[in-house]
């Protein structure tokens, strides 16, 4: 009789052990069909940042450069954060302290961030074949003033106080007349962009001014009013063209891609597109040696870079 109860124990037993294991359902792996697993969205991507010196005025600026900045950003897959600041000096600074990644610079700019902190030269900008600029020096269209000399006691104004075109040539060529233009000129003020100082000329609010010949030939492009408003009474030796520069602290292969990404846009139709939203013809390489002339009279001159 206890032989019977304990065998019926063992059999209720293995009974619901049975049970309980025909309830629980174990997960299967199939090994022939395996799947990567999802990949997290990566909402941190951090933006290129890109500082653009007020060669134009910043509505100028941001309508300009804009086509480009998006095409860059298309390429790299990374959104563009654009940095604008008001002088040049504030830009080289951005730059040395790796707070923007890649600046359009003026030519003072890169000499000037390149002697003080390594600032690289990345590519510059070709304009009808080539890649070299002027300076302008421009007067009223009705003006009687026919050269520089003539502008003595007049109201001249200055772009930056960083500008190569706008404020170092013309004090270079001052210099060489044994003035300087404090004492030259009954007043001087800055506008802080190229295109301004056409206008400020144009308008009548100074007499002469020295500009970028690219932003002069784009503002006339754009506003053919001021074919007859101003003309042009000096034209400098060609000088290396305002670049584009990069951090010193930039990976290098950022740099490496963005030099590439800015060569390649004129094989292409978006960047065609947004070359010609700047008048440009697409980038090239270049090397310090084509800023050579532009040095030396940038140290001639030894300008304090404050107004």
């Amino acid at each position: 009789m206890k032989r019977t109860f304990f065998f019926l124990i063992i059999i209720l037993l293995l009974s619901a052990c049975s049970q309980s294991q025909a309830n629980t359902q174990v997960p299967s792996i199939d090994l022939n069909n395996l799947q990567p697993l999802p990949t997290p969205k990566d909402t941190d991507i951090k933006p290129l940042r890109v500082a653009i010196a007020a060669v134009i005025s910043p509505k100028g600026s941001a309508e300009s450069y804009a086509p480009l900045l998006d095409y860059l950003s298309a390429k790299l897959g990374r959104p563009i954060e654009r940095v604008q600041r008001r002088t040049y000096a504030e830009v080289n600074d951005l730059l040395r302290t790796g707070d923007v990644d890649l600046a359009f610079v003026c030519t003072s700019s890169y000499l000037l961030g390149h002697q003080q902190f390594g600032l690289e030269l990345l590519v510059v900008p070709q304009v009808n074949g080539k890649a070299t600029y002027n300076a302008n020096i421009i007067v009223a269209a009705k003006s009687p003033v026919k050269e520089l000399a003539d502008l003595k006691g007049k109201i001249f104004v200055f772009t930056d106080p960083t500008s190569f075109s706008g404020r170092v040539y013309p004090t270079y060529l001052l210099k060489q007349m044994g003035v300087a233009p404090e004492s030259f000129f009954s007043h001087i003020f800055f506008t802080y962009s190229h295109d301004k100082a056409i206008y400020a000329v144009a308008d009548g609010q100074a007499d002469g001014a020295s500009v970028d010949s690219l932003v002069y030939d784009f503002a006339l492009k754009r506003d053919s009013s001021l074919i007859e408003r101003v003309r042009v009474i000096h034209v400098s030796p060609a000088f290396g063209i305002p670049p584009v520069v990069v951090s010193p602290s930039i990976r290098p292969q950022l740099r490496a891609a963005l030099a590439e990404i800015l060569m390649g846009m004129n094989r292409e139709a978006n960047g065609l597109l947004a070359l010609q939203a700047l008048d440009y013809d697409g980038f090239v390489a270049s090397s310090d040696e084509n800023y050579k002339s532009a040095k030396e009279i940038e140290s001639s001159v030894n300008l304090s870079l404050t107004p």
